[in-house]
């Protein structure tokens, strides 16, 4: 069976490390697409021109940090393309349990558990070593950091961030929009476009807020 092309949209951090979760047998790694023209010694880079050329070239897009992550649908919406040609990769040192769901267009890193029941739904990153317990949710477009817990039963909304070194708490749910940061421990519902740190974590949008009024 003929591999499939794949292409890898943007050339950042996080694409560049997809490179190591790809199979080879699966795949011909033809190169990145990028808005922004770079060069590289290593890699292929290409406009976006590539996607319309070549219909058959299946594609995963991982764009995302702290800064942008809250316009990854729109972003990844803008390629145009239609949703059949992306791809979900996991890592072969990934462990995804019994009636764990992965949707489209999802990257699972290596050593990432996910456990029984788990849903994870279309567009979704999970970076190295992170852990989502049995029964959780975590919503379209959310962006996962490395050595995270996030506890059963716990809902993530959509277009979140869970910034790297991270605790959720078991049974919660998160609000669309909201950043977790680093090293946060998150141990109450989180309402939509929070900004959570420390431990306990604590919204420093709502604590803004206090300070003004």
């Amino acid at each position: 069976m003929p591999k499939k092309k794949l292409i890898i949209f943007p050339f950042n951090g996080n694409g560049i490390e997809a490179l190591d979760c790809i199979s080879t047998d699966e795949y011909d790694f033809i190169g990145f697409v990028d808005d922004i023209r770079k060069e590289s010694s290593h890699y292929d880079i290409y406009t976006r021109d590539i996607l319309n050329q070549y219909r058959e070239v299946y594609v995963l897009a991982v764009p995302g940090s702290p800064a942008s992550f809250r316009k990854r649908q729109e972003i990844i919406s803008s390629l145009g393309i239609d949703s059949s040609r992306f791809v979900s990769v996991i890592h072969p040192r990934a462990s995804v349990g019994r009636g764990v769901q992965v949707g489209m267009n999802c990257l699972i890193m290596a050593g990432v558990v996910l456990t029984s029941n788990a849903q994870i739904k279309d567009h979704v990153c999970i970076l190295p070593n992170s852990v989502v317990h049995h029964d959780a949710v975590i919503g379209d477009y959310t962006l996962i950091g490395s050595n995270v817990v996030i506890a059963g039963g716990t809902t993530i909304g959509k277009n979140c961030y869970i910034g790297s070194g991270s605790n959720i708490i078991n049974g919660i749910s998160i609000g669309d929009a909201s950043l977790i940061g680093l090293g946060s421990n998150v141990l109450n519902h989180v309402k939509g476009n929070a900004k959570m740190v420390g431990n306990p974590a604590r919204d420093l949008n709502a604590h803004i807020k206090q300070e003004v009024f």
